[in-house]
C-alpha cells in the first residue's frame, strides 16, 4: 500500500471508532461551501525547502521560543534558517545545537536545538526524488520523519519538492488543522479534552486523544476533499492560512512535544 492509501486507511479506521474527537459529517457541504481558495506558492529554492521541513515541527515547544516580532514560532524558525541557510551537505553533517541555536537566535539550550541538530544531520546528502508519494516514502525512512499512520512531514516537504502525483497526498497532520476544523464546528471534542487544551495542558503523542485529533482532521478533510473535488494537499494550504488569522490564533490549540509536528 502506498504512503498516503495507508494514512487514508488508518485515519478512517481511528475515526470510525473514535471515543474522543467526533466529525460533524452533517455539517461537511456547508462547510465546503464557505471556504475560499488560497493560491499555492511553489517553493523555488529545493535545498532550502528540505532543510526547512526538516526542522518544521515542535509546535509544541513553540510558546517557549524568543519569537521575532509579529512572527509565530513557525515563520520565527523560518526566518532564522532564510538568513543564513541554506547549509551544504559537509554543514548539515556536521550541525550541532549551538550552531542552529546561533542560526535561529535561541537559547543553545532549548530542546528543540539539539533536536533540531538532529533532524539537519539526517538530511545530510539526502536527496529524494520521484514523484510526491515516492519521495514522501524516502523521507518517511529518517528517523526523526517516522510518523506511522501519518507522515505529516515527509508529506508536506514532498509537496513541497514536486508538484508530480500531490494530488494523492493526504492533509498534513499537525495542529492547527484540527483547530481550525473545531472552531469551524466540524470536529467536535469530548468536553474532557476540550478542558485539557484550553488549560494548554500537553497532550502525549500516541495518547487516543492525540491520535484521535489529527486522525479525524485527516478523515474529515477526505470528505471534504471529495465534496469539492479539491485535492487535499490545497485543502490544506486553505485551512492553514484560515488559521493564521487573529480569530484562531487567540485560542488555545492542543500541544504535543514531538518531532513529528
Amino acid at each position: 500500500m502506498a504512503l498516503p492509501d495507508d494514512v487514508r486507511a488508518h485515519c478512517a479506521e481511528v475515526a470510525a471508532g473514535a471515543r474522543h474527537v467526533r466529525i460533524e459529517e452533517d455539517a461537511i457541504a456547508a462547510y465546503a461551501e464557505s471556504l475560499q481558495p488560497v493560491a499555492l506558492v511553489p517553493a523555488t529554492d529545493r535545498a532550502f525547502s528540505l532543510q526547512l521541513n526538516a526542522i518544521n515541527f515542535g509546535s509544541g515547544w513553540f510558546p517557549t521560543l524568543r519569537k521575532l516580532p509579529g512572527l509565530s514560532g513557525f515563520r520565527t524558525v523560518e526566518a532564522g534558517l532564510r538568513a543564513h541557510g541554506p547549509f551544504s551537505p559537509e554543514q548539515l553533517g556536521g550541525m550541532d545545537q549551538t550552531t542552529i541555536a546561533r542560526t535561529l537566535n535561541q537559547d543553545p539550550d532549548h530542546p528543540l536545538m539539539a533536536l533540531y541538530a538532529k533532524a539537519l544531520n539526517e538530511i545530510a546528502g539526502v536527496e529524494p526524488y520521484g514523484d510526491a508519494v515516492q519521495i514522501a516514502e524516502q523521507l518517511a525512512e529518517l528517523p526523526t520523519w517516522h510518523d506511522p499512520g501519518f507522515w505529516k512531514r515527509a508529506q508536506i516537504a514532498a509537496a513541497d519538492l514536486t508538484t508530480e502525483n500531490v494530488g494523492r497526498l493526504t492533509i498534513f497532520a499537525d495542529n492547527l488543522v484540527p483547530h481550525v476544523l473545531k472552531l469551524d464546528g466540524l470536529l467536535r471534542f469530548a468536553p474532557e479534552l476540550d478542558a485539557r487544551i484550553d488549560r494548554e495542558e500537553l497532550l502525549e503523542h500516541g495518547s487516543p486523544e492525540e491520535v484521535e485529533i489529527r486522525a479525524c482532521a485527516v478523515h474529515a478533510c477526505e470528505l471534504l476533499s471529495k465534496r469539492l473535488g479539491v485535492a487535499p494537499r490545497a485543502l490544506d494550504h486553505w485551512l492553514w492560512n484560515r488559521g493564521q488569522t487573529p480569530g484562531y490564533k487567540a485560542l488555545p490549540r492542543h500541544r504535543c512535544r514531538t518531532v513529528f509536528y
